[in-house]
């Protein structure tokens, strides 16, 4: 009898151990599945954006070159192409903490010309890249807040390393919207070169120092002419 119940005892303990490890080994199998699945939608979600970001640049490229409001001079369009263009990359899609100032400051950005439109510094956006923390200060144009659709409009020019080299001398813009959040969505991949960089004739306002980046941004908009 005893040797019965400990033949028993053998088994039903080999049993459990054996249903342990299945156990584990479905956990693991389920976890791996649940990895797996959240990087398949990662790598599907990296390769709509950039898909999009380069529809935008096509379409972009096709008003440069038909739209009567394009800055190009009308003696370049036959031969335009196409806008100069660093390759997407994710990584310089950044979400920002945005701080809104209580009392924003009123002022006269310096332009290319004497213009001089009013602006206020509306807040600042902080991020982190490559291991720095980055603010930059973020304003909204008086004049053009005034206008229907654009009343939650924010700009953020910039300077930065690459200016003079593989990007337009006088630094680039970027756009922004309010919706509220203590979050911005800021998008070097989408940085702009002003119309002054492509024709004199235009009035382009100039990043105040504060905006002055002592990094490298490779992304976004080139020169047009190398």
């Amino acid at each position: 009898m005893i040797s019965y119940l400990r033949s028993e005892f053998r088994i039903s303990f080999a049993m459990l151990a054996c249903m342990r490890f299945f156990s584990v080994l479905i956990c693991l199998t389920c976890l791996f599945c649940a990895c797996a699945q959240a990087q398949t939608e990662t790598e599907f979600n990296r390769s709509k954006y950039i898909n999009s970001l380069k529809e935008e640049r096509q379409v972009k490229d096709v008003e440069m070159q038909t739209d009567a409001q394009s800055p190009i001079p009308e003696d370049e369009k036959k031969t335009f192409k196409s806008l100069n263009y660093y390759k997407p990359k994710v990584k310089f899609l950044k979400q920002a903490s945005f701080v809104r100032f209580a009392q924003p400051e009123h002022f006269h950005m310096k332009t290319t010309t004497e213009r001089l439109p009013e602006y206020s510094l509306y807040g600042k956006v902080t991020f982190r890249h490559m291991g720095r923390r980055i603010t930059l200060n973020v304003y909204k144009n008086i004049e053009l807040s005034k206008k229907q659709g654009f009343e939650n409009y924010l700009f953020i020019p910039f300077t930065d390393k690459t200016n003079g080299k593989d990007t337009y001398g006088g630094g680039r813009f970027l756009d922004v919207t309010e919706t509220g959040a203590d979050k911005l969505t800021i998008d070097f991949n989408k940085a702009y070169n002003p119309y002054c960089a492509y024709n004199h004739k235009y009035s382009c306002p100039i990043p105040p120092p504060e905006n002055h980046l002592k990094i490298c941004i490779k992304a976004g908009e080139k020169k047009l002419h190398k």
